[in-house]
């Protein structure tokens, strides 16, 4: 099976396609705003490209984790994922707490679609 590299840059690539299945890479808010629900908006919008440009969209998520620099920002996060997310076709999540890139940086996002 062939692999595609998607919006390569010098250290990692945004997304690799490998049969059906795309792999995005971990997000964060490229300018990260001053809440955990508007660093969640900025990333899913990021997510959107993405999935776009490997031809899917969140409609066939597989999977997602959601990176919390603090737990206590989970249901503000939730909020706008609930708002985001495709009900009808719901991926398995995994959120964990851990020390992101920054410490303006309040989330992360990494998921895996279906083509």
């Amino acid at each position: 099976m062939d692999v595609k590299y998607v919006g390569s840059g010098t250290r990692y690539s945004k997304a690799v396609i490998h049969g059906n299945t795309a792999y995005l890479a971990g997000n964060v808010a490229k300018d990260p705003g001053p809440t955990a629900a508007e660093q969640t908006r900025m990333i899913l919008a990021q997510i959107d490209d993405t999935l776009k440009l490997c031809g899917t969209d969140k409609s066939k998520l597989l999977t997602a984790t959601i990176v919390f620099a603090d737990m206590r920002d989970f249901d503000a996060v939730n909020d706008v994922w609930d708002g985001w997310v495709d009900p009808t076709a719901l991926p398995t999540r995994t959120p964990i707490e851990a020390k992101l890139i920054t410490q303006r940086h309040l989330v992360a996002i990494q998921v895996t679609a279906a083509l």
